[in-house]
């Protein structure tokens, strides 16, 4: 037994999924890989391409090629829509319900009144049309979360430069317990006041009101989150099987916000260098465990529609994952996978509903295809499977097709 290592390229999506066209008609035509690689052709991903990431995609495009010899697979959403915080779950081994789909508007009275019973000042944006948001102590906006799906996921954004973040998340939390949507996300970053944020205020379909953070600039420096979920239980997800068995479980980046542990050590982040310095580290120290590592900066670029960045990034997460490579043994397997797509050339700054790709790496195997799996709690399962343990709540290990024989 050795290392089983998790990637997610976050947002990484291989093409649409069958049911875009009835489900989620704005995401028909996406292809986040695929448009990346159109739009910027001089782009270097070795790494990925050696791993077979045209393989999962279905096509070559001029001198990007697919690999006879990579071991590949896809993978659907099994949860509704395209949910980073939901995708990440179902990775760990859960089936996520279907989510309570709820605008802010219908439960601003509730949280407005919570908070000003906890002492804080509170007002509404614009005073004078609907929907609205909050505004809290100047520093800090509640509303809809513009880049998820509609109704699902509410946001507490702030000004970093005006507020600690300790007390940005005591906000988010009386949120949290006020709620019964799938996430409550709180976050900040510096550089940005309320009105940069109230500048990016903006409505949807008459119903959905918040603050469009890319446009914000909330991301751009300092950047502090942590994503608040509701309806999980992790005691049935792989970390926490693997915990019971005193199986070493190491987290990075995003992963680390989302997904509950009580013994794994976490290193969250944003900076996709200094997360893989991190993780690199970890994985030359600990020789036998559960690695998951998510490079959120992608999805980020993704919400900015911003090609020439995601391109970027994917540079530096290659240029990672080449290094990842020449530290593992026979015993040790890599998976490159994604949580959703998020298509910054489709016309809209929100995630697309796509297959994922998976994408194994172990130095003696060639040539497997794991098929298309039904759902992203396969690789979840193949972990449980690796280590001998219980299976998580949800998916089926394919570690039988990927063995070394």
């Amino acid at each position: 037994m050795g290392r089983f290592i998790v990637i997610v390229l976050d947002s990484f999506g291989v093409g649409q999924m069958m049911d875009v066209p009835e489900v989620r008609p704005h995401d028909v035509g996406s292809n986040t890989a695929k448009h990346i690689i159109e739009q910027v052709p001089d782009i270097h991903i070795p790494n990925l391409l050696q791993l077979g990431l045209m393989n999962t995609i279905g096509e070559d495009i001029d001198n990007f090629r697919s690999n006879p010899q990579a071991n590949i697979g896809r993978s659907e959403l099994k949860h509704h829509g395209a949910d980073s915080f939901l995708g990440h779950q179902e990775i760990m081994g859960t089936n996520p319900p279907e989510p309570l789909n709820q605008p802010f508007s219908e439960m601003i009275d509730e949280v407005e009144g919570t908070l000003m019973q906890h002492g804080y000042k509170v007002m509404r944006y614009p005073k004078d049309s609907k929907p609205q948001i909050l505004v809290v102590n100047d520093c800090v906006t509640i509303g809809d979360n513009l880049e998820t799906d509609l109704g699902q996921v509410f946001n507490v954004s702030s000004a970093l430069d005006l507020i600690d973040f300790s007390e940005v998340k005591k906000i988010g939390a009386l949120v949290r317990e006020t709620v019964k949507v799938s996430r409550v996300i709180t976050f900040g970053g510096e550089g940005i006041t309320l009105d940069n944020l109230l500048n990016a205020q903006k409505t949807i379909e008459h119903k959905y009101a918040g603050v469009d953070a890319p446009e914000s600039g909330v991301y751009k420096k300092g950047y502090q989150v942590v994503h608040m979920g509701y309806g999980i239980n992790p005691k049935v997800q792989i970390q926490s099987i693997l915990e019971n068995e005193s199986i070493p479980v190491v987290f990075g980046g995003k992963v680390a916000d989302i997904i509950q542990t009580q013994k794994g050590e976490l290193y969250p982040g944003v900076d996709t260098e200094k997360l893989f310095e991190q993780f690199i580290d970890r994985i030359e120290t600990i020789k036998h465990g559960f690695f998951c590592l998510n490079v959120q900066e992608t999805d980020l670029a993704g919400h900015g529609e911003d090609v020439i960045k995601y391109a970027k990034i994917l540079e530096i997460a290659d240029q990672n994952i080449g290094k990842i490579i020449t530290m593992l043994n026979e015993n040790d397997y890599l998976i490159i996978t994604a949580d959703h797509g998020n298509d910054p050339t489709i016309g809209h700054s929100q995630h697309t509903r796509e297959y994922v790709p998976v994408l194994i790496y172990n130095k003696d195997i060639s040539s497997r295809d794991i098929g298309i799996r039904k759902t992203m709690s396969d690789t979840a399962a193949t972990v449980a499977d690796y280590f001998g343990t219980n299976m998580p709540q949800d998916g089926e290990s394919y570690l039988k097709d990927i063995v070394v024989e």
